[in-house]
């Protein structure tokens, strides 16, 4: 029944997909403060990567994962703890990949 709800429920937020919406549902349900923020750092790290995928102009910003977390969970979830900061951080150092090679494959 509940898979069922799921293939047919909205997405909210496109540039994540339903895999995140399926993860955030799932911290939110988790008991386990620890566990519980182990989940809402990994989230934000896949948050990121799967909005770069969709907008690759625009990185997105520690402040706008977490309000995009808050939204998702309807307000469950909160991101204000050292773990998800330094989390951030490191993720903000890191240059990302762009890809400098422009050029067509060679048909033989």
């Amino acid at each position: 029944m509940e898979q069922e709800l799921r293939k047919t429920s909205v997405v909210r937020m496109r540039n994540y997909g339903r895999i995140i919406q399926d993860m955030v549902q799932l911290a939110t349900k988790e008991q386990d403060v620890e566990k519980q923020q182990a989940m809402v750092v990994y989230i934000a790290q896949c948050m990121r990567q799967k909005n770069a995928q969709w907008n690759k102009e625009q990185e997105s910003g520690v402040v706008r994962l977490k309000e995009d977390i808050v939204a998702l969970s309807n307000g469950a979830l909160s991101c204000d703890f050292p773990a998800f900061e330094e989390a951030m951080q490191k993720l903000a150092q890191r240059v990302p990949y762009i890809n400098t090679n422009n050029q067509k494959k060679k048909r033989k």
